[in-house]
């Protein structure tokens, strides 16, 4: 729907979707001071399973809204890792566990229950009074302009309509997304549709055979019944049972074919079924992520299958990507387009875990016996293969090309004095660097001061020189997401970082008097 003008505006943003996406974005505009209403189909907390896996980096981010130690209290730290094993209990591949925290100051996997997760970030949002939670409430239609959009709305309880004003409005509505309906575009298929069944359960704490099973998870490559059986929290597990030609999907949920099917590991003694469904993972993204004032978020614009784990951590990723974005164009002069640097960064990152999955994936659904032989021969012909969570680059967007450590992740080593390094830069552009160019790295944040504000951290400790070296690099310039803007090894380097920075925040004329973000 189009109209030529536009109530006034009631929210600096109105996001569709109150998923862990969603919640997120929230959390994040929130502490930028921005006026948010999130709009939630669901009355309440939605109580089943979904998500199991987060990684460090996404509780690294977590952790820039004040949440990670919130989270670290409902999740368990994957010490025993990942194995991918054959019939014969060789291991053809392994994610290996750890006991330390990884380079983003937090376990480099962990495991939880959703609605423990999702329990968190909408308590965090109840810090925020510029974020309002509207549960109950479908959204049913869109107005734009140029400049706004109006949002409409039905209260399921009672069927009245609700309407508001919004600058932005962010689709993180889920793989049916209405927001992605209206921007329009294609679907790039990565060729991966496959039903599966899920399995979740509850074991008995007292069962010597629920007691027996392994700590870590496993991919069981079958070629007779591919499984993956995860080691959740608490006393969870999920059973992902791979649906077969001669299957009946609709009968597969039902315990008397699904009890037969985890026979080799428990019995309706050992455990209790939460939830069974069956699903079709999909490997997939959409283009474009925006359209005007329309912007995805999450699954509304990339799927993947879940076997590396990194559905719900690629939706965390956008919102941390998005907000500070939208945070400069409301309130920090930058112009719109600067959002268009969204797609064109996560586009292609995202991307490269997604197909990562899907190999994985093809290993894990081999079922032809012939080609399952040559499979395990060819990978257990040596040492097996360790499976590594990608840190690829951003594609092209804020960020200067040219050198190794740019438009990645920084790793975020504690500080001499004990703090991770991201409580000192706040999601604030921070320069980070040895002490020969601090003096440099002062005279740029003096330099830009009127644009935007910046924070220099000295190299003090082993853990950031360690970083630093790794990087290439005697100094680096992080954007608020943590991702390098810029690297230099000379004062001059630094220098000419004044008008680079600006230009490509798309910063419009004079900022002088700007407001300070927090």
């Amino acid at each position: 729907m189009a109209r030529s003008t536009i109530a006034p505006c009631t929210y600096d943003i109105a996001i569709i979707g109150c998923g862990p996406t969603g919640a997120l974005l929230a959390n994040m505009l929130g502490q930028a001071g921005l006026h948010v209403v999130l709009l939630e189909r669901q009355a309440g907390l939605n109580q089943l399973p979904r998500a199991v896996h987060i990684d460090g980096e996404t509780v690294r981010i977590l952790q820039s809204v004040d949440l990670a130690d919130a989270m670290a209290k409902v999740s368990r730290p994957s010490v025993a890792g990942t194995k991918f094993v054959n019939p014969a209990g060789q291991t053809l591949m392994f994610r290996p566990g750890t006991k330390e925290n990884g380079p983003h100051g937090w376990p480099a996997h962990s495991h939880f229950h959703q609605p423990n997760l999702e329990t968190v970030l909408r308590q965090g949002l109840a810090r925020f009074q510029s974020v309002e939670l509207l549960s109950g409430h479908e959204v049913v239609g869109i107005e734009e302009t140029a400049d706004a959009a109006l949002v409409h709305a039905r209260e399921l309880a009672n069927g009245r309509t609700w309407s508001c004003g919004a600058r932005y409005v962010v689709g993180a509505d889920g793989a049916r997304s209405l927001v992605r309906q209206q921007i329009g575009g294609e679907m790039e298929d990565l060729q991966l549709h496959q039903p599966w069944l899920v399995v979740d359960v509850l074991m008995d704490p007292e069962s010597e055979r629920a007691q027996a099973m392994p700590e870590y998870s496993v991919q069981l490559c079958d070629p007779v019944r591919p499984m993956s059986i995860i080691r959740v929290e608490g006393n969870r597990r999920r059973w992902e049972i791979m649906v077969m030609p001669g299957d009946d999907p609709d009968r597969m949920a039902d315990p008397a074919h699904l009890w037969p099917m985890l026979a080799p590991w428990i019995g309706p003694n050992d455990a209790t079924i939460e939830r069974s469904a069956v699903y079709t993972f999909h490997a997939l993204i959409a283009s474009p992520w925006r359209r005007g004032t329309l912007l995805l978020a999450g699954d509304s614009c990339h799927q993947t299958p879940p076997f590396l784990g990194q559905g719900l951590c690629a939706g965390m990723r956008d919102a941390a990507n998005l907000a500070w974005k939208l945070a400069m164009v409301l309130k920090g002069g930058a112009a719109p387009g600067l959002l268009d640097t969204y797609e064109t960064e996560r586009s292609p990152h995202v991307a490269a875990f997604i197909k990562l999955a899907a190999e994985l994936g093809g290993v894990l659904q081999t079922t032809d016996p012939m080609l399952a032989a040559e499979r395990d021969a060819r990978m257990t012909a040596g040492e097996a293969i360790v499976i590594r969570i990608p840190e690829p680059s951003l594609g092209p967007g804020v960020w200067i090309s040219g050198a190794p450590a740019n438009g990645r992740i920084f790793p975020q080593p504690r500080l001499a004095d004990g703090r991770l390094m991201d409580q000192v830069s706040r999601r604030r552009f921070a320069m980070v660097c040895k002490p020969a160019l601090l003096e440099s790295a002062y005279r740029l944040a003096r330099d830009i001061e009127q644009e935007l504000e910046l924070v220099v951290i000295a190299a003090d400790s082993p853990g950031i020189l360690q970083a630093l070296e790794a990087s290439g690099a005697a100094a680096v310039l992080l954007r608020p997401d943590g991702y390098v803007f810029a690297s230099a090894n000379a004062a001059a380097d630094i220098a000419g970082l004044s008008h680079q920075l600006p230009a490509l925040l798309h910063l419009k004329g004079d900022r002088a008097g700007m407001e300070k973000r927090a």
